[in-house]
Order: C-alpha cells, then sequence, then structure tokens
C-alpha cells in the first residue's frame, strides 16, 4: 500500500434494509426482547450519541480502566515495540475514537491503520483526525460489525498484521461468544499475526461497581440511550423514563452486569412486535467480565492465540497482553 495514501476508501459491511435500518440491530433487539430474561448484545450502543457518551465514561474518576491502560503504553513503550517489531498493519477492533492507537503506532513504526467499528460517521471523523497526526501513513477505514470476520481492503491483506483490542472489550462478551471473536480475528489477520489485547482484572467489587454506575449518571445516560437508540432506528415507543440504570457484580461468573430495570409495569412496540415488563423486571444490556492471569491465558488459548507477554499497572488493577496466532497442531 502506499504510505501516502492518507485516508483510503474503507469498505462498508453493514447490511441495511430498503429503509436503511441495520437487518442485524433489529433482528438481535427483537430476538432478545423475546426471551425471559431480555437481553440484548453490547455492541448496540453505539450509535454516534453512544460512542460520545462512551468517550465521556473514559474520564470519569470511578471509570479506572482507560487510564489506567494508557499508563501501562506508555510505561512499556520501548519492550512493546521490540517485541512487535515494524512493518505491521495495525487492524484495531473497535476503534471508537482510537485514543489510545497514536501510543501503539509511535511504538512500533507500522506500515498502515486500519480501524474498525460500526459507527460509521464517528469512525471516519476519528480516522481523519489520527491520519492527520500521522501524515505519512496509510489509514484505512472499514465500516463493519467486528464481531464477524472482516475482509481487509487490498494493499492490507498482503502485510504481516498486528490486532489492537484495547479497552477489555473482550469481557463484554460470554466465553463462548468470546472465544469466537478471538478466532475470527485470527482468521481475519492471518496466521503470522500477533494481537494486542486489554484485559481487565479481577479486583474489590466496590470499586468495580463504582466505574459502572457513577456519580455522574454518565453511564446510567449511555445505558438509556440503547433504549432511545432502538426508539429512533426501529420505530419503538419504549418509555425511557420508566427505565432505570443499574451494575451487579455477579462473583460466580467475574462479571460486572449493566440492566436497563422497568420502575413500573410498561408495554411497548419495536419493529412492529408487542412487548411488555413487569416492575423490576430488566433488559440485560452488557456484561463485563475480568479476569485473573490463568482465565485470560485460558481465553486467549482457546481462540487461538498464545501469550507471549503480560504488562500490567503497579497496583494490578488491569492487563496488556501480546499474543501470537498459534500454529495448528495435533493436540496429543
Amino acid at each position: 500500500m502506499n504510505a501516502d495514501a492518507g485516508i483510503a476508501q474503507g469498505l462498508a459491511l453493514v447490511s441495511r434494509d430498503e429503509d436503511g435500518v441495520d437487518i442485524a440491530f433489529r433482528a438481535q433487539v427483537l430476538a432478545g426482547l423475546g426471551q425471559r430474561q431480555k437481553a440484548i448484545p453490547a455492541r448496540w450502543f453505539y450509535d454516534e450519541a453512544g460512542s460520545q457518551l462512551f468517550e465521556a465514561i473514559t474520564e470519569l474518576p470511578e471509570y479506572y480502566p482507560t487510564r489506567t491502560e494508557v499508563h501501562i503504553l506508555e510505561a512499556h513503550c520501548a519492550d512493546m515495540g521490540s517485541a512487535i517489531g515494524p512493518g505491521r498493519a495495525v487492524v484495531e477492533f473497535g476503534s471508537g475514537s482510537s485514543m489510545k492507537t497514536p501510543l501503539v503506532l509511535r511504538c512500533i513504526d507500522p506500515a498502515a491503520y486500519v480501524p474498525i467499528d460500526i459507527s460509521g460517521d464517528f469512525l471516519r471523523a476519528s480516522a481523519a483526525a489520527l491520519a492527520a497526526d500521522f501524515p505519512g501513513l496509510a489509514v484505512v477505514p472499514v465500516e463493519a460489525d467486528f464481531t464477524r470476520p472482516v475482509l481487509l481492503p487490498p494493499g492490507v491483506s498482503d502485510l504481516p498484521k498486528l490486532g489492537f483490542f484495547p479497552g477489555s472489550t473482550i469481557g463484554n462478551m460470554v466465553p463462548p461468544s468470546a472465544v469466537d471473536l478471538l478466532r475470527s480475528m485470527r482468521g481475519t489477520l492471518g496466521h503470522d499475526a500477533m494481537l494486542l489485547i486489554g484485559m481487565d482484572r479481577i479486583k474489590d467489587p466496590a470499586v468495580l461497581v463504582a466505574a459502572y454506575d457513577d456519580a455522574a449518571g454518565t453511564t446510567g445516560a449511555f445505558n438509556l440511550n440503547l433504549a432511545s437508540r432502538i426508539n429512533r432506528e426501529l420505530g419503538g415507543t419504549i418509555p425511557v423514563d420508566a427505565l432505570h440504570h443499574e451494575a451487579r457484580w455477579n462473583d460466580t461468573l467475574a462479571r460486572i452486569e449493566m440492566h436497563l430495570v422497568a420502575a413500573r409495569d410498561i408495554a411497548f412496540t419495536v419493529a412492529g412486535k408487542d412487548f411488555t415488563m413487569a416492575t423490576g423486571e430488566s433488559i440485560h444490556t452488557e456484561n463485563s467480565h475480568k479476569f485473573d492471569a490463568r482465565s485470560a491465558a485460558t481465553l486467549l488459548l482457546a481462540g487461538g492465540w498464545s501469550p507471549r507477554e503480560t504488562w500490567t499497572d503497579v497496583d494490578g488493577l488491569f492487563s496488556v497482553i501480546l499474543a501470537d496466532a498459534s500454529e495448528a497442531r495435533m493436540a496429543p
């Protein structure tokens, strides 16, 4: 790929119907609301408003993951650069504002940067800002659902690749889905790829709950925005004012859960389908699994990645792990 290409034309892989509705969004919302425990995948938080709210969350005093991961990337830049080496295409899954990306790009002398995100307008604005800061780097935004295999643009597919998945986003998925995603990433990136991934660690539940239920109510607004998005994009009539945000620590499953809880009995429609919620019933909107060293390694290995290096902060709150694509071999 031409290193002077600036922002290249990305690939839009989101499927929409004749009315412009995201087909997967509608299907998963309807299926999730039809379950006994209503649930909607967390990736649908991230329309433009949701993406902006999440960026605000990362700056909250209670929300330690972002600043801790940034500190790890800054403190161990030289070691990461030596372990990764130059000339790789950095493929970031769920890039958002790409806030942490410059820290990695400055450490490893990459050949290209490919941010992948489902929020197209936010993606392109972030990519343009990053391209201005790295004028010699080919920046190729791809609007796509990164939870599925992604076709990389021409000129990138032949380069050695480094997947970048910060923020412990892997923790938003139940283990089977997380393993599937890691395997999908391995397929997208190729057999000689590396993966740099952030994973939040198990700690005092009081610290965890505060990080997902901040005093300013920003996380609550982020959660409630999902209901507003459903109303706006899917013709929904959810009474948003009848829902409230709740964060719960599930010790058995080592995860924070976010819920939208009905404050009263409600009835509503989405895409022409009728639904009800009784007082106290919830829509489960997010999981955020936490890991110790062993569970993190086990998850990566199950997904086709072999951990090579692990970097943490001095308090052990968070970890950044570098892994190699595992070679296929016969099991004993």
